[in-house]
């Protein structure tokens, strides 16, 4: 795949031919049989991952269950891999797995308590979470499909499974983790802090946390055999893994630039590909996460900047060929956001698309909630045009609308897109005040 630069489309011409590409080129998605064609585009991947355009749209989530429940059943795929802190993840790894005691995955998810709690604590993935436990009930251990955490976020978290993992399996090893980790203490259990701190002084932990990793792997095949099938083990190296690259994310935060946005998508690339690696040669992963990872950062505005995402990463390591990057969209409706970092969530109206913009082509060409499919486009395609795409992260301001649209290369930044023109706001299990709401009925179906 070649990446060139292509002219802003700003023209009333260029943007009547991209809605005329899509009025003949979109296929309806309006029910469960038209997932099929979907499903027939993706099935053969290696990786398929499917975006989203705000971290709290429902129809995103319930899309991206759908296709990935009739991915896991029909395609044979074997695992889930979100944007989510891995110990949260695994917890609902465990419960999906029959591993873990729990009244349904309602309680396992009242558990995220890191914010914005409302990305995977919600209804939208509890119905997910259950489906993927009842599929999974009564089969080897083997064929069972995982749920897993490809974050970078839980540095704390992540250090305290290392030690408890160690406890049981080699106590002195425990001793010595919990001795390196002190390095921390300082700094209270707040990441961020530690970051701040590095800026004022030369010091770091980065020599501990990496001396615990390389003691884990060292005695690798010992603490293996402690459990049934090893995955207890690897997840306390994912842990050891997670600590490690959650300093450097945390350190390199401080000096702001694109240092840490890459550290953490080169993390989630790396975790995926260990994922892959211990799911076998023919290992088969689906991907929740943030059109801005999702989408291949080279067709967008982020490769100025020298920022590089998964499905780019994924992209080179695998091969075009083997990737499906599935980026989702909306015209308007509502969403679930904080208006700053640690606020209260809150159900947000989402504007109206900015003229011009992708989302505004979609709407224009009237066709409804759509799928097209993207990799059989000609260079001459008139969607082949940067244009802006719309992101929304977890913090948002609907006042100031412009400022999230990311200019954009739609055919080169994702094999597929979904529009969906109305939306609505995800479901969040932890309700709090300013219109967040518990739904009255929630259908769940393949």
């Amino acid at each position: 795949m070649s990446f060139v630069r292509r002219t802003t489309a700003g023209s009333d011409e260029s943007l009547t031919a991209a809605v005329e590409e899509i009025r003949e080129s979109a296929r309806p998605l309006r029910g469960g049989d038209d997932l099929d064609a979907i499903v027939d585009r993706l099935g053969d991947a290696e990786c398929v991952l499917l975006g989203e355009a705000t971290h709290g749209t429902s129809e995103f989530y319930r899309l991206r269950a759908r296709l990935t429940a009739r991915l896991v059943r029909d395609r044979g795929f074997d695992f889930v891999a979100v944007e989510g802190d891995w110990t949260d993840c695994y917890d609902v790894n465990r419960y999906v797995k029959g591993d873990l005691d729990a009244d349904g995955a309602r309680e396992v998810l009242d558990g995220f308590d890191r914010w914005p709690t409302w990305m995977w604590a919600n209804w939208e993935v509890a119905e997910f979470a259950d489906w993927l436990a009842e599929r999974n009930r009564g089969r080897p251990a083997d064929d069972r499909v995982g749920f897993y955490g490809l974050d970078v976020y839980g540095l704390f978290e992540s250090m305290e499974a290392v030690v408890d993992y160690l406890e049981d399996v080699d106590p002195e090893a425990a001793d010595r983790a919990r001795d390196a980790y002190r390095c921390f203490e300082p700094y209270g259990g707040d990441a961020r802090e530690y970051a701040r701190s590095t800026r004022l002084v030369p010091e770091d932990c980065e020599g501990d946390v990496v001396d615990i990793l390389t003691d884990l792997r060292r005695k690798a095949r010992e603490y293996e055999s402690e459990g049934p099938d090893g995955e207890e083990y690897f997840a306390a190296e994912q842990n050891a893994v997670v600590a490690k690259n959650a300093e450097e994310y945390y350190r390199t935060l401080a000096r702001g630039g694109s240092s840490s946005w890459n550290v953490r998508d080169r993390h989630m690339a790396e975790t995926l590909d260990r994922l892959l690696d211990r799911h076998g040669p023919d290992g088969r992963a689906i991907v929740w996460a943030h059109n801005t990872h999702v989408g291949d950062a080279r067709a967008t505005t982020m490769a100025d900047r020298g920022e590089v995402n998964i499905g780019q990463l994924v992209r080179e390591s695998h091969g075009a060929d083997n990737v499906a990057l599935v980026g989702f969209g909306t015209h308007r409706g509502s969403v679930v956001a904080g208006d700053r970092w640690g606020a209260q969530m809150e159900e947000m109206s989402l504007p109206e698309a900015r003229k011009g913009s992708y989302e505004d082509a979609f709407h224009r060409a009237g066709r409804g909630d759509v799928f097209l499919p993207l990799d059989d486009l000609g260079d001459d395609s008139a969607l082949a045009e940067r244009r802006g795409h719309r992101a929304v992260g977890v913090v948002y301001d609907p006042s100031r609308e412009a400022g999230n649209y990311v200019p954009t290369v739609l055919p080169d930044r994702y094999d597929a897109f979904v529009h969906v023109e109305e939306s609505e706001a995800l479901h969040p299990l932890h309700l709090e005040p300013h219109g967040a709401t518990e739904p009255e009925t929630y259908p769940w179906g393949v």
